[in-house]
């Protein structure tokens, strides 16, 4: 039983061994490196598929680059291929123009290439290589990530000595996790008495004093690149409150006596119109109408009782008087001078002018 015990020890052996040298001998890829690519946009990278055949792998080489889907359930999308001495493109134009081969993959190099990189990049992409029967392969994750735009350096608050100081800084772009870092430029280190948060690039300077004076650096950076801003810190003597409060409230009681003036003037003013306007009524109201001409009201009055001119009499204008008779009311003849016959006499009325002044001729 022992001898049969041993014979069957050495078969798997043996069996053990063929498995791991066929194993050794078969399709390998061999490339090297980091499984997360993290790389700026706009820039080119190389993702790496270097691969070495078994010598039982005599069959066609085929090379498969495959953009690999987050959803087990959905296909991987093919993306670039090399099959029959061809290299041929697949999916999106706008990344299969940016794509291609670094090497000759007939060389044992199956790496590619993308250029400027955009964030939609982004992706778990898989090489596979197969020259049958031997077939390997290898995954590689890229991350597309933004660089930060340079920073805003300032300071809120005063920079007031024995107060408290925070200077802040800010990049407007960038990929995250972004991180920021104070470093003093001159003047020595930090001051033990200041607190930074890397989050959101606060630094906090308590008890600030003129030791604390000089130019700070802000430096904004991700996985991808840094950029940097200055600030220069001063420290200042406290200004006094309780005068600028005093100041600030005479301020306010100026300008509520210079409003009360302001609203007075204009009671004032609107007085003297209303009592301008009553005056000049008043004026209006004792001004005697004018009086109607005596030529107007006789006209009037013979036009009323159908009155008609008579032989004889002569009617004047206003200052002629009321109208008379040549020689007298009871007769109107007299006597002739050669042979005493009476003769009529009559008198030419005198011609009348328009008068523009009254509106009717006098």
């Amino acid at each position: 039983m022992e001898n049969v015990f041993t014979r069957m020890r050495v078969v798997l052996t043996a069996l053990l061994l063929v498995t791991i040298h066929l194993n050794t001998e078969a399709m390998q890829v061999t490339s090297t490196g980091p499984q997360t690519i993290n790389w700026a946009q706009g820039g080119k990278v190389t993702l790496g598929c270097t691969y070495t055949p078994g010598p039982s792998d005599t069959g066609e080489l085929d090379i498969e680059w495959s953009n690999v889907s987050p959803d087990m359930t959905q296909k991987d999308q093919l993306v670039l291929s090399y099959t029959g001495g061809q290299t041929l493109h697949y999916g999106d134009a706008g990344l299969s123009e940016r794509l291609g081969f670094v090497g000759d993959p007939k060389q044992g190099d199956a790496s590619i290439s993308i250029s400027d990189l955009r964030v939609s990049d982004t992706a778990t992409y898989q090489c596979k290589v197969k020259k049958a029967p031997g077939v390997d392969m290898r995954k590689l994750t890229l991350v597309v990530m933004v660089r930060p735009s340079v920073p805003k350096c300032w300071v809120e608050g005063g920079e007031e000595k024995g107060g408290m100081v925070s200077l802040r800084c800010k990049s407007s772009m960038g990929s995250i996790p972004l991180s920021y870092v104070w470093r003093r430029e001159s003047g020595g280190a930090i001051p033990s008495t200041a607190t930074q948060d890397p989050q959101t690039g606060e630094l906090l300077i308590r008890n600030h004093s003129e030791s604390y004076m000089g130019n700070y650096v802000c430096e904004a950076k991700n996985a991808v690149g840094s950029e940097k801003c200055k600030y220069t810190l001063y420290a200042y003597n406290p200004t006094n409150k309780v005068g600028v409060i005093v100041g600030a409230v005479i301020g306010a009681l100026l300008l509520l006596l210079l409003l009360l003036l302001l609203i007075w003037l204009l009671i004032c003013c609107c007085h003297k119109r209303r009592y301008q306007k009553e005056v000049a009524n008043e004026i209006r109201e004792d001004v005697a109408a004018p009086e109607s001409r005596p030529s107007s009201r006789n006209s009037s009055f013979r036009s009323v009782l159908g009155y008609r001119s008579h032989p004889g009499v002569v009617y004047s204008g206003v200052r002629n008087g009321q109208p008379s008779r040549t020689q007298s009311s009871r007769s109107g003849v007299h006597a002739d001078g050669h042979n005493g016959t009476p003769t009529p006499s009559v008198q030419k009325p005198p011609s009348l002018k328009y008068d523009s002044r009254y509106g009717y001729p006098v």
